[in-house]
């Protein structure tokens, strides 16, 4: 990278005066965990899945977990998830107590496979985690006909897809919860955060769940936890829902100069299924030949890039038996195959068209090089 080539970077999370602002506005005010920030923020996300009750917490592990919770799953149920994704989808099942049954993903959408849950469900099969990988909705129409048939609970792993839609339904309005991260890096963050949105009396027990069990002071009524957010997290997360509707557009504008200007053979580029609204938290390609040496190349011209995720969640310490203690083993081609090809390369709104011209232009030499 030559020293007139600053690097693009991967992800760029935003931070302006306005939430700074925000942050400081409520510093001041002395009202700064679970108040009036809180509920406005919870209020005002509600509008992105369909006005369902929203229940802001602090992580999108969090959110997770306390749906999960909520939904009174623990030992002797399984849930199935894809083994492509970050370990907190399993993680948050297995804080439960319940068990991980990993299921394979679509080839072209990096998605559960409708086909593949309905295969892995067994007598034990307690709900469904569809993850909206990258920003792109699962298959939500198929995946909630298998659990209707089934009789089981959808859990929206929806941490990358902030406003995105199937068929003019957002994500986090499927299900029987969604869940929302607002990490710095996410398509709108909070600094840390994360947001669940259900039915209204299933939104009373996460309110209980993330408050040591309680509504009132004092007047516990089950085993909860502590994992509210902040108002100074809250004020933070309003302002950035505000910007949300047009980063969202530059993400989907920048993701469509890349798919049509990048015409390396070898490089291919993402796919949105029909009727989808893909909001590119990550524009993941997947590299056909050394991915290594592409990625070092993509550095070299100053491109930030990534691949999410190496190692499949199925082959991590926790979650990995290669001599099938459990009696069980895993067949996901398509998660391998994905895990062994993608690069994420920079789609967020703060590239200028420059950025995506050098963007462009280092990606189509892999394909003179590779």
């Amino acid at each position: 990278m030559s020293d007139a080539q600053e690097l693009i970077p991967a992800a760029k999370p935003v931070i302006d005066e306005q939430e700074i602002e925000a942050a400081v506005r409520v510093l001041r005010s002395g009202r700064v965990v679970q108040g009036p920030e809180v509920a406005a923020f919870e209020e005002e996300f509600s509008e992105l899945v369909d006005g369902r009750t929203c229940v802001a917490v602090n992580s999108g592990t969090s959110a997770l977990h306390l749906m999960l919770m909520a939904l009174g799953l623990g030992p002797g149920d399984e849930v199935i998830v894809p083994s492509f994704s970050f370990a907190a989808s399993a993680n948050a099942v297995r804080l439960v107590g319940a068990d991980v049954v990993f299921a394979d993903i679509d080839a072209d959408t990096f998605c559960l496979d409708p086909a593949a849950v309905e295969a892995a469900i067994t007598p034990r099969t307690a709900a469904i985690m569809p993850v909206h990988l990258y920003g792109h909705p699962a298959a939500m129409d198929r995946i909630m006909a298998i659990a209707e048939k089934h009789a089981l609970a959808v859990v929206e792993d929806a941490c990358q897809a902030h406003a995105a839609a199937l068929n003019g339904t957002p994500v986090g309005a499927f299900g029987n919860g969604g869940t929302f991260s607002f990490y710095p890096t996410k398509n709108m963050h909070s600094l840390e955060g994360g947001m669940v949105s259900a039915d209204a009396e299933t939104a009373r027990v996460l309110r209980l769940l993330r408050n040591q069990g309680m509504e009132q002071r004092y007047a516990n009524e089950i085993v909860g936890a502590n994992v509210r957010m902040t108002d100074v997290s809250a004020a933070i997360g309003r302002v950035q829902l505000t910007k949300l509707a047009g980063w969202t557009e530059r993400r989907i504008a920048n993701a469509a100069h890349l798919t049509e200007h990048i015409t390396a053979p070898n490089v291919i580029t993402p796919k949105a299924a029909e009727g989808v609204r893909h909001v590119y938290h990550q524009y993941t390609v997947r590299i056909r030949g050394d991915r290594d040496a592409a990625m070092a190349r993509l550095t070299e011209a100053g491109i930030g890039n990534a691949v999410y995720y190496p190692t499949p969640i199925h082959r991590l310490k926790p979650y990995w038996d290669p001599d099938q203690k459990a009696g069980r083993t895993w067949d996901l081609p398509e998660t391998e195959r994905a895990a062994a090809e993608v690069v994420s390369l920079p789609v967020h709104p703060a590239l200028t068209q420059p950025d995506l011209d050098r963007i462009v232009a280092a990606v189509n030499q892999l394909g003179e090089e590779l």
